[in-house]
């Protein structure tokens, strides 16, 4: 997948009239999104035809909204989620509070058709651009019909007669109902970042934990312990998370992701790794003394034992 600038940049890339877009936010790049966007590439396949995703960079909400902690996927690896759809091309729109005051017309006019080899747009059922959210699908129809150029519009997708949206992940994440985001992503839920450097406790009392350094961009699940496994590199380890504030040993209100990877000795101090969730165990409790949370720990990576023995 190649990342451009503008829709312009591809009369010096690729000339024949065969270039199909769709237009979203993407975050999280869920099982709706995955069925949409492999739909449209299924078209580009049997139309030899370029498919290029246009997207926003910061999302709408973080300006319109001053959203944050919200975003379900770090934007690095939204790109790399998109690639996995089969995008051909990615444009990355900087999303500013200008841009947001641009009519519907003028934003295609400006940033869609700045390129006039388009033959087909797609966009999603629920999907509204323009300033104030005033454009729709009508708006979007009678200027594509001015261009001689086809508009495609997404029908909802549901899983289990639920509709799935971005919120309705989002909501599961925070709620800590980690089975049912997985369910709506199509995928397991996952935090990246770089182990950092903590309190050392965990190491202290028998249980080493990498401290992930993640992008507080990003919205992570409801406090408590989780069955997960990590990803270091191209190997995954089982492995049992806690998300929270550690109050047995009332170190402040600072949230840390801390994973103990089972039956690992290996110093990863400083390596890039990726945290997959599973599904819950308990809230975040805290403990009357360090051998109640020992014996805790010790139950808790026993029941993820358990669960992965299971599987």
């Amino acid at each position: 997948m190649i990342i451009v600038k503008e829709l312009s940049e591809l009369k010096s890339i690729y000339n024949e009239n065969k270039i199909h877009v769709t237009i979203g936010n993407f975050d999280g790049v869920h099982s709706g999104h995955r069925e949409f966007l492999g739909h449209i590439k299924k078209d580009c396949i049997q139309d030899h035809a370029k498919f290029v995703i246009v997207t926003f960079v910061p999302h709408p909400l973080k300006i319109l909204k001053a959203h944050s902690g919200f975003l379900i996927n770090t934007y690095e690896e939204r790109r790399e989620l998109l690639a996995e759809c089969g995008a051909d091309y990615l444009l990355e729109i900087d999303f500013t509070r200008d841009f947001s005051t641009l009519s519907p017309e003028k934003f295609l006019e400006n940033f869609i058709f700045s390129f006039d080899g388009i033959s087909k747009i797609y966009l999603g059922h629920d999907f509204a651009f323009g300033a104030n959210k005033s454009g729709d699908f009508h708006v979007a129809k009678s200027v594509c019909d001015s261009r001689k150029t086809s508009l495609v519009l997404q029908q909802e997708f549901k899983v289990k007669s639920a509709a799935v949206s971005s919120t309705e992940v989002r909501n599961a994440i925070s709620t800590g109902d980690i089975p049912k985001a997985n369910e709506l992503l199509g995928r397991n839920y996952f935090l990246s970042g770089r182990v950092i450097k903590g309190e050392g406790r965990g190491k202290k009392i028998g249980f080493p934990t990498a401290n992930l350094g993640y992008d507080k961009e990003l919205i992570i699940p409801a406090k408590g312990v989780y069955v997960t496994q990590v990803k270091i590199k191209d190997m995954t380890y089982n492995s049992v998370s806690n998300i929270g504030v550690n109050p047995t040993f009332n170190t402040g209100y600072e949230v840390h992701v801390e994973s103990h990877l089972l039956d690992f000795t290996q110093d990863i101090y400083g390596e890039e790794i990726r945290v997959i969730f599973i599904k819950k165990l308990r809230d975040e409790k805290k403990f009357p003394s360090v051998n109640d949370l020992v014996a805790q720990i010790e139950a808790d990576s026993q029941e993820a034992r358990n669960y992965f023995k299971n599987e």
